[in-house]
């Protein structure tokens, strides 16, 4: 492996850094708006978005879908046990061990030099209960004890695609083995048209869990564009009424899809398994130029 490289870029909202990682170049670009707030940036896609100063805030629509799912797992404020399969600027663990004290937290991340440059620029508080671990997520997934999870958030891209061993019927039964009856399970999903990869994630959560949803923006659900979808299951009834209300009055709006529309969305896609899985589709070129 290449030595990791640092350098700082001074520009008027305060410093870029960044460095080579695992995963390609790493950077972390200042905010305009909040003074210590930073975008993480891996080979020009973004992350993930951190503000020290007010770690409850997110920007992404995505990590504010993510974050009324945190919300809505237990009553406000009761602390959980939490598992991120991927780690990114651990933007997620913040927001729940800001809004939920005293949780307990497990991070599953693979690429080590990336970790190890979000700790040196934006600490984790050290009175929150995060552990980080550097590994596979499937690997550091199969080491959570049978039960033991309130909430698995798998959040997980290499070169913008989620790997292939990550998107199975088996994958999903180890989520279903490591939440505890009645936890809930959120996965970002990323696609475009013809939302293929999509619709068969969709199958293959089924095959482990009775109730899901799905959320996303109307024009990535139409199949319009490229784009980010929050697929979450569970073993009971999910918050659906309550999810949609948040998720309709967030700056990107999301819709809510479940139960028949959720099914005709669906349109009888096939689960996939370790055997037919295969990487998510790479975003098409442009799609984070800004």
């Amino acid at each position: 492996m290449a030595r990791s490289k640092q350098k700082r870029k001074t520009g008027r909202a305060g410093d870029t850094a960044a460095q080579q990682v695992a995963g390609g170049l790493a950077e972390l670009v200042p905010d305009r708006d909040r003074p210590r707030a930073r975008t993480l940036l891996i080979d020009g896609a973004p992350q993930s978005f951190v503000d020290p100063d007010d770690p409850a805030h997110l920007a992404f629509g995505y990590q504010r879908r993510l974050g009324h799912v945190a919300d809505l797992v237990a009553p406000p404020g009761r602390p959980v046990r939490a598992v991120h399969l991927g780690g990114g600027a651990f933007t997620l663990a913040r927001y729940i061990a800001a809004t939920r004290p005293r949780s307990t937290q497990q991070i599953v991340e693979i690429d080590a030099p990336l970790v190890e440059f979000v700790r040196r620029e934006l600490p984790l508080d050290s009175g929150w209960r995060i552990r980080v671990r550097c590994a596979d997520a499937r690997e550091g997934l199969a080491k959570i004890p049978d039960g033991w999870a309130d909430l698995i958030i798998a959040d997980v891209f290499g070169g913008a695609r989620t790997p292939a061993h990550l998107t199975s019927t088996e994958f999903a039964g180890e989520v279903r083995r490591a939440l505890r009856p009645g936890g809930a399970y959120a996965a970002n999903l990323a696609d475009g048209p013809p939302l293929a990869h999509l619709k068969a994630q969709i199958a293959t959560v089924a095959t482990a869990f009775p109730e899901l949803c799905l959320i996303a923006e109307p024009a990535v659900l139409r199949g319009r564009r490229f784009g980010n979808a929050v697929l979450l299951a569970s073993d009971e009834g999910l918050p659906v009424a309550e999810l949609t209300r948040r998720c309709a009055g967030d700056p990107h709006q999301g819709r809510v899809e479940h139960g028949r529309s959720l099914t005709d969305f669906t349109g009888g896609a096939a689960p996939v398994t370790d055997a037919s899985a295969r990487p998510s589709p790479a975003p098409p070129p442009g799609t984070f130029d800004h």
